[in-house]
């Protein structure tokens, strides 16, 4: 089920149609070593400002896509522009896992420096940076605690900072909250929203859920498995800023049932395979 363009518009701060995309995905195939087709024919534009969810079900190559989008892989054939192209010391990409993965001989502000130390920055030249990054995600008053002392979402929201310490361009999102209790994740939903819209980043945002697809995004492209494609791509007639209430909203109810009927399309048999 292909839902089709929208006449939606994002408010002038955002995305710019006319602009040059940010990340720009050509014919994109990915196969591994084992032979394993996990991405084919992958084509996609992201501008600056939007904020992108790959939605579909497991397997079906999102977070190989956001892995090729950080570099952290090359494609086996296709073309991909993304702001790191040809520099792989660019700082311009942010990137958070689907886990924390912090250091826990380390304290909270050590494990937010991390990325501006392995770019060769000191602990006293990045103080302000990894301070301003903590306070973005409200842990300022923990910069000592150690991850052993923290919640989950709290790790996550170390996590975060991280990421955002370089002020990429660009932050790449893989199932960050996944792991997390519906309320905390719900939390985290606000708050990458406020920064979102506070600091114009471009971000590209892994998910299974639906309903977190639809509360947090411009645009949602819907992928099918076997191998990873693009099956949809929707641009989300949807005001912001939203917030709780949005969640009970109608107009919010009726893109969640569209987008959930075309990720169930998507598990559907190739006829093609039936035969």
């Amino acid at each position: 089920m292909d839902l089709g363009p929208s006449t939606a518009t994002l408010s002038p701060d955002r995305a710019v149609p006319e602009a040059p995309p940010l990340v720009s995905l050509r014919d994109v195939e990915k196969r591994y070593g084992n032979g394993t087709l996990a991405l084919t024919g992958m084509s996609m534009d992201i501008r600056q400002g939007e904020f992108v969810s790959l939605l579909g079900p497991s397997g079906c190559g999102k977070s190989t896509a956001l892995r090729l989008i950080a570099g952290l892989g090359q494609p086996s054939d296709g073309r991909l522009s993304t702001p790191r192209t040809g520099n792989r010391k660019d700082q311009s990409i942010g990137f958070v896992f689907q886990e924390p993965t912090l250091m826990p001989w380390a304290d909270v502000f050590d494990n937010v420096w991390l990325p501006l130390r392995l770019a060769g920055q000191s602990r006293h030249a990045a103080r302000d940076q990894v301070r301003e990054a903590l306070r973005m995600v409200g842990l300022e008053k923990f910069a000592r605690s150690y991850p052993r002392e923290l919640s989950g979402g709290m790790k996550m929201r170390v996590s975060i900072a991280r990421a955002l310490v370089t002020q990429p361009k660009l932050l790449l999102m893989d199932e960050p909250f996944a792991a997390l209790d519906e309320i905390t994740r719900q939390k985290l939903n606000d708050d990458i929203l406020r920064l979102w819209e506070k600091f114009g980043w471009t971000v590209i945002f892994v998910t299974h859920s639906v309903f977190e697809a639809t509360y947090l995004s411009s645009r949602v492209v819907v992928m099918a498995p076997r191998p990873g494609r693009v099956v949809s791509d929707r641009q989300l007639d949807l005001p912001y800023p939203r917030g709780e209430e949005f969640r009970t909203d109608p107009r919010f109810a009726a893109v969640a049932r569209e987008l959930s009927a075309a990720l169930h399309d998507t598990m559907q048999p190739d006829p093609e395979e039936v035969r």
